[in-house]
């Protein structure tokens, strides 16, 4: 005889389904390998009789009145939430004085009209339901690991505390409270009663008893065979897995004469018809177009949109962190500038922060504080000059970094400026920053001392102010000393209608859109050509301030 290919994997396996729990079918199939019958010699009837009678073999009938041949194995079919009673029930509920609930007395009820159709079909193979009170103490006695001897750890005590809620709901009666909202010194059972999984969960359990012949009904024989966990979302649990084309499960029982079973669990639920499944479709799809038809009243048709014409840009930012920066409890004061052409925001809108005070830590060479600090705003750009030549501009985030000493007196630590990105996602941007810078010795030993320090009185001279109408911005005496960088992190979203691609408004909007996307790209060629015209510029108005008679004619012809 081959030996048996047994499967180890008893772990649990997740199944989702969205047809009704209440068909599934499941067929167990249980068998003894090893018998703990024993043989009995006989005496030899004569001398020189050394053969031992085959009789002595033949088993011999159980108390049950089956004979052992029939519990050697047995397969059932069993139903969800199926109720097979065991030997123990049985014998148990035909005591009227041992039903308590209504629950037990639902069951004698129903012992007692199988014993008037001739006893329970089932032998070994029995379930516990949902409502019987193994479910409910299994809950509490689960093991975590496949180890013979488990240590609990403090998370596997506490979780064994976690009750799941029932699939019945029951009512509230009344919309007063009948408890206290807060309670402040609560009790152990009063925590492990409200220690709820707020998913509702339903649990069966396929047992079998084990026990020797004629001796069925004990408790210390129970084997667990299979476990299934069903919730609201369909979620089917089965602990161990369906069978299948693995080997069998087995079992070894322990005690002075240890014996080996095996048992198979298949699912075996019938399919569904080709008129059944059509139907069922049918409904899914009434259904899930009455809950769009419902979504779509929640969100209702004031979707706003922008204008013809228009870009919408929403900044949902972080100010990450500060670094570099010589001294400690940093802060950060940030707003944005828009453009005064093209460029509004709403009236609520505020495009300015300061970020609370945060103290550095060592990160290498480097002192860093981390602000995490959020930050949105949204602004609208509206193209009305459709010629080529005109380049749009695009908002710009100003910073300033200071520090608070221990008399809450402020220092500049630097200032820094950065284009917001023109393309729409996830960016992250580090911004580098510059002080203005004294270069006589009482200044610094003012700012280390009393604190205070150089300041601009306009932020955004540090980029180009929106309101400088000249040809040149000079900077031309100014000193100024590098410091650190600040850290800024930026979700863009752009909205417009040239978006869609059904809008006949997206051709009309794709040179204006090119534009925006490529302004980055644009602007540093812009500054490119700039910076050549204004050497050039520079170079004739030199020529033209030196005497005529030391200008080659060369250069004559080349200016």
């Amino acid at each position: 005889m081959a030996e048996a290919i047994w499967s180890t994997d008893t772990g649990e396996a997740v199944y989702r389904s969205r047809d009704p729990v209440r068909n599934l079918r499941l067929r167990v199939h249980l068998q003894r390998i090893t018998s703990r019958n024993y043989l009995h010699c006989q005496p030899a009837a004569q001398l020189g009789k050394d053969l031992i009678d085959l009789a002595t073999f033949r088993p011999h009938p159980t108390a049950s009145g089956h004979r052992p041949e029939e519990e050697e194995e047995e397969e059932v079919v069993i139903g969800w939430q199926e109720k097979l009673f065991s030997q123990f029930e049985v014998d148990l509920y035909q005591n009227e004085a041992a039903c308590q609930s209504p629950l037990d007395h639902q069951y004698r009820q129903e012992i007692l009209k199988l014993e008037d159709s001739g006893g329970r079909k089932n032998r070994r193979i029995f379930t516990y339901t949902d409502s019987d009170r193994y479910t409910n103490l299994e809950e509490h006695c689960q093991k975590m690991t496949t180890a013979a001897s488990e240590m609990p750890s403090f998370l596997v005590e506490r979780m064994a505390n976690v009750r799941r809620r029932r699939q019945d709901k029951r009512g509230m009666g009344g919309g007063i409270l009948q408890s206290r909202v807060v309670t402040w010194e609560p009790s152990e059972e009063f925590i492990r009663n409200s220690h709820v999984i707020n998913t509702p969960l339903q649990t069966m359990y396929i047992m079998a008893d084990l026990g020797p012949y004629g001796k069925l009904g004990y408790k210390k024989h129970e084997h667990v065979l299979c476990t299934l966990k069903v919730d609201s979302n369909g979620v089917i649990t089965v602990k161990p897995d369906f069978t299948g084309s693995k080997g069998p499960y087995r079992i070894e029982t322990e005690g002075e004469k240890q014996e080996l079973w095996k048992y198979t669990i298949d699912n075996v639920s019938s399919f569904a018809q080709p008129e059944e499944e059509e139907r069922e479709q049918r409904v899914f799809k009434d259904l899930y177009g009455r809950h769009k038809e419902y979504l779509n009243s929640l969100v209702g048709t004031d979707f706003e949109t922008t204008v013809p014409g228009a870009l919408r840009l929403f900044v949902n930012g972080e100010v990450v962190s500060a670094q570099g920066y010589e001294y400690d409890n940093l802060y950060v004061h940030f707003f944005v500038e828009l453009p005064t052409s093209n460029w509004s925001s709403p009236a609520f809108q505020q495009l300015s922060g300061i970020t609370q005070t945060c103290a550095t830590k060592s990160r290498g060479m480097d002192n860093v504080a981390y602000f995490s600090y959020p930050f949105t705003f949204e602004a609208s750009f509206l193209h009305e000059d459709e010629s080529v030549g005109a380049l749009p501009e695009w908002p710009v985030l100003y910073c300033e970094v200071l520090s608070l000493d221990f008399w809450q007196r402020y220092r500049v630590e630097g200032y820094g400026a950065v284009v917001l990105p023109t393309t729409p996602g996830s960016h992250t941007l580090t911004v580098s920053t510059w002080r203005p810078l004294e270069l006589s010795p009482v200044a610094e030993l003012r700012r280390f001392f009393i604190g205070g320090s150089l300041e601009l009185e306009d932020l955004s001279y540090v980029w180009i102010p929106g309101t400088f109408k000249g040809e040149r911005l000079s900077r031309f005496g100014l000193r100024a000393e590098t410091t650190g960088s600040v850290t800024f992190r930026l979700h863009c979203l752009q909205q417009s209608r040239a978006f869609m691609e059904s809008s006949s408004l997206r051709k009309r909007m794709r040179s204006v859109l090119d534009r925006l996307e490529g302004f980055s790209q644009q602007s540093s060629i812009h500054n490119v050509l700039e910076a050549f015209r204004r050497a050039r510029r520079r170079m004739q108005e030199a020529r033209e301030s030196l005497p005529q008679d030391l200008v080659s004619p060369s250069e004559t012809s080349v200016s």
